[in-house]
């Protein structure tokens, strides 16, 4: 009956997670580009399309859009490595899915007692402090007793499950501009591939300063540090604590996507449309709506590592703390007295004290507002820079990233070592 919960719980959240919210907004961003492209273009945008007098602003586009690539012919060419051009949409495809695993949307619920102690919560297992056992004397904080309902695989290794994953997508692309048998589609693989190698180590370095800060490769827990106070105050973010990392990760991350400024590997102008020129039907809409998934998840890890993740500034599991006094101190043992738990819960020790049930809606709700946002920012990056030459993006990976992201790694290293 265990595993049975169990597997239903997680086939719950993969239905939620990649089809309710990942692969929806990934559909919705088809259209929405185009929208935010005639935006910054002083024009419409795709508005005609209706069904019974009603447009609805264009949203009528996405019926149009899918239903022309399941109804158009499916071409290969005809010296083309059948096999392999069907496998490429595929590869590409899987790895924007299977990425979103470890994206944490929330704490794990605690379904005992969940209180604030410098900084992070801590769950004790039991429903209130009342119900504890007179003859007890302390209560240990655990996180056995919580659920993982917001997150589809809690890794302890999850950044390195990221990059894992990330180096697999690049074969889609290389395989799709080999089996072509198109020179325009063999350029375009040749430049994913190189622009790839050229920003994976710029991207990793990046976040070498985050993992000396947090000390931990668990995002989970990287999450759960970024909701402590800085002197007391401010909160300990990724983009406050590592900001250069910051600015360093989003360009690596656009770069790896393959979007413009760098979408040398289609250069429409150049190559046709690249490593997809001999795609048609869903095979190009599967690459298409792969695209759009990696805003999606880029705009999800930048959240998740430099903006808090799921965090809400001063919000804790009992409600707003806006001073790190007003939280309770911590144990070295993690066990505390029952007066004590007694004593902090009657006090109202929040500023502002909210049910548990709201603080976890506020927290999924920010998480999701923080994606929105670092998506308006790569839809804002992709129509307001011009393209770069491809001389200049393996300049900016190799020649700036590259140092910065060494910079960044050495001056972390000496503040780490000046305040230890």
């Amino acid at each position: 009956m265990f595993i049975l919960t169990e597997s239903l719980i997680s086939l719950i959240k993969i239905l939620a997670i990649l089809f309710g919210f990942v692969m929806a907004l990934g559909a919705l961003l088809t259209l929405t580009e185009r929208k935010w492209a005639a935006f910054v273009q002083n024009r419409y945008g795709p508005m005609r399309a209706e069904v019974m007098g009603y447009r609805f602003g264009g949203l009528f586009h996405l019926v149009a859009d899918t239903m022309k690539m399941m109804i158009k012919e499916d071409f290969i060419p005809e010296k083309a490595s059948k096999g392999l051009h069907t496998l490429a949409p595929g590869l590409g495809f899987f790895p924007a899915m299977v990425i979103f695993a470890i994206i944490p949307f929330m704490d794990q619920w605690c379904p005992g007692v969940s209180l604030p102690v410098d900084g992070r919560d801590l769950c004790f297992g039991f429903e209130t402090v009342d119900a504890l056992n007179a003859a007890e004397a302390t209560a240990v904080a655990t996180f056995e007793a919580t659920r993982n309902y917001f997150q589809i695989a809690n890794l302890n290794a999850g950044l390195l499950y990221i990059f894992a994953i990330t180096g697999i997508s690049v074969y889609g692309t290389a395989l799709a501009g080999w089996s072509s048998n198109s020179k325009f589609s063999l350029l375009g693989g040749l430049r994913a591939s190189a622009q790839m190698i050229s920003y994976e180590v710029s991207m990793g370095l990046s976040l070498a300063g985050l993992l000396m800060i947090y000390g931990t490769i668990d995002v989970n827990e990287m999450v759960r540090e970024q909701g402590t106070l800085l002197f007391g105050a401010i909160p300990n973010w990724g983009i406050f604590t590592q900001p250069l990392a910051f600015l360093l990760f989003l360009t690596a991350a656009i770069a790896e996507s393959k979007r413009a400024p760098f979408d040398m590997p289609e250069a429409e102008s150049e190559l046709v449309a690249g490593y997809f020129t001999e795609y048609s039907a869903m095979k190009f809409g599967i690459f298409m709506i792969g695209e759009f998934i990696m805003i999606v998840f880029i705009g999800a890890i930048v959240s998740t590592l430099f903006l808090g993740g799921w965090q809400v500034p001063w919000l804790y599991s009992d409600g707003f703390h806006f001073t790190s006094s007003s939280m309770m101190a911590a144990s070295s043992s993690g066990a505390f007295t029952v007066g004590e738990l007694q004593a902090y819960v009657a006090g109202g020790a929040p500023d502002v004290s909210l049910p548990y049930w709201l603080v976890a809606f506020l927290r999924v709700g920010a998480f999701i507002t923080k994606i929105l946002l670092m998506i308006a920012v790569q839809l804002q990056i992709r129509w307001t820079l011009p393209r770069f030459r491809y001389d200049q993006i393996m300049n900016l990976g190799w020649k700036i990233l590259l140092p910065l992201s060494l910079a960044n790694l050495f001056i972390t290293a000496v503040v780490l070592l000046l305040v230890s």
